[in-house]
């Protein structure tokens, strides 16, 4: 069994911002997968759906970005899953817009999504989609980094996304499969290009 996660903020607010891509990624596969749901509590959306023969969990955590682990751990704990069955959909600002690097284990990076999670499995050995959302500094934006993630997604940009929600879907079914080194090989390289 593998948990999917999504990582985003609840609320109208946060809905399209660049913090949020995560969870936006995480909608597209809920529909592209089919999968029943959502079962609610007051920690996060759960839903269920099968990958080839392999049963997948997906949760979208109601919690804060630095409360998402509270949200992961007790899936975790409860369905007995290791920290190498989790998957993570996040934002990154070191990836240019509308681009994604998969990753296995590693820093934070400061997200404070992560961190969260790292410090509640005590683990940080997951498998990560990095979803770019560029940094402000490399659009010239003399902006404070907190302002720009909780910023809306330029209208413009809407249509980038949803092409490569569409390739986050592939790319999750590749590592769900058992095949992260193939998927970092084929999506990482789009980044270099």
């Amino acid at each position: 069994m593998k948990l999917v996660v999504g990582l985003g903020n609840p609320g109208p607010r946060y809905e399209t911002t660049r913090h949020n891509v995560g969870w936006l990624a995480f909608d597209r596969l809920v529909e592209a997968w089919k999968a029943s749901g959502p079962k609610t509590d007051k920690m996060a959306e759960l839903f269920r759906t099968k990958i080839g023969s392999e049963d997948i969990l997906m949760i979208k955590p109601q919690t804060f970005m630095n409360l998402l682990g509270r949200a992961v751990q007790p899936v975790m704990n409860f369905y007995k899953l290791e920290v190498s069955d989790l998957i993570v959909l996040h934002d990154e600002l070191d990836i240019p817009p509308c681009t994604m690097k998969l990753k296995s284990g590693g820093g934070n990076g400061g997200h404070n999504g992560l961190k969260s999670i790292d410090e509640l499995l005590g683990s940080n050995q997951y498998t990560r989609i990095r979803l770019g959302i560029g940094h402000p500094r490399n659009f010239g934006l003399r902006i404070d980094t907190a302002d720009y993630v909780l910023g809306q997604i330029p209208d413009e940009d809407l249509p980038k996304w949803d092409s490569l929600f569409t390739e986050v879907t592939r790319a999750c079914e590749m590592i769900i499969q058992g095949n992260l080194l193939k998927a970092m090989t084929q999506f990482n390289r789009k980044v270099e290009e």
